[in-house]
């Protein structure tokens, strides 16, 4: 696999895969907060995918780019949100995956669009959820939106889905990758606090109680064990075991990790 980017997702990729599915470039390498803003960032995502659908075209290669499934790209639905239904994405991070998206889908290039929802996993960038809730957690004080939920995926489960995805031929298609248990925030910041032993100062500010569910109806046509080892109430658990002790054992990079 040719991976296009150095950081969260890409270092994840490169671990698992390796020289496996040569035929394949991922583009992990591009916005990866839905706080950004800033035009010339969006910017240089574009003209990167430009770049490698040019080359992707040139050499007949498949196309492995990841979109957003978040509140991002489907804002609160009234159930769970299918890849096949409208969107009217409700910020500048949404729009832009769901342009690039559209450029992918008309490019004439053999494709695969993963939308993705908090992912979880060694390699995170600072800003990431459960980096910022640690840090916050461990220096005293944490910001809670009142109702807010997160659906967290751990990253063993994506690469679970990328593998028998490509190992299938899957392509042509947009496919949610989730979890699809969205997790109170209240309930992830109590669940740190009670494995570090400490209780930080919670300030709240006001939030939507409205919850984004991406479905994963269609992923689990094609992955049919796709996160069947773990019961979804015990889902976060299963994630704070398996990475906390990473975040609370190596506070100096976390401020150090580039790329996606």
């Amino acid at each position: 696999m040719r991976i296009i980017g150095d950081g969260f997702l890409a270092r994840n990729l490169a671990a698992s895969f390796g020289d496996r599915f040569p035929e394949v470039t991922a583009l992990a390498s591009g916005v990866s907060s839905t706080a950004t803003a800033a035009f010339d960032e969006y910017d240089r995502e574009a003209r990167v995918l430009y770049d490698v659908l040019d080359e992707c075209r040139r050499h007949g290669r498949r196309l492995l780019f990841f979109s957003t499934a978040s509140f991002s790209m489907y804002g609160f639905p009234p159930g769970p949100a299918a890849e096949t239904d409208p969107v009217r994405p409700p910020n500048a991070y949404g729009r832009h995956k769901l342009a690039l998206e559209s450029v992918v889908r008309s490019s004439g290039t053999e494709h695969l669009i993963l939308r993705l929802s908090h992912v979880v996993g060694r390699h995170q960038r600072p800003h990431q959820l459960l980096p910022t809730l640690v840090r916050n957690i461990v220096e005293g004080e944490v910001t809670v939106l009142r109702g807010a939920h997160r659906d967290l995926l751990d990253v063993r489960d994506l690469l679970h889905a990328v593998e028998r995805l490509l190992e299938d031929g899957v392509s042509g298609e947009i496919l949610n990758l989730a979890s699809g248990v969205p997790q109170p925030v209240e309930s992830i910041v109590t669940a740190i606090e009670q494995r570090l032993g400490v209780t930080a100062r919670r300030i709240h500010r006001p939030g939507s109680p409205a919850i984004t569910q991406a479905s994963v109806e269609r992923l689990r046509l094609r992955v049919p064990d796709f996160r069947t080892a773990t019961a979804d109430q015990d889902y976060l658990s299963a994630l704070l075991d398996a990475y906390l002790p990473y975040y609370t054992a190596l506070p100096a990079d976390l401020g150090a990790q580039p790329g996606r």
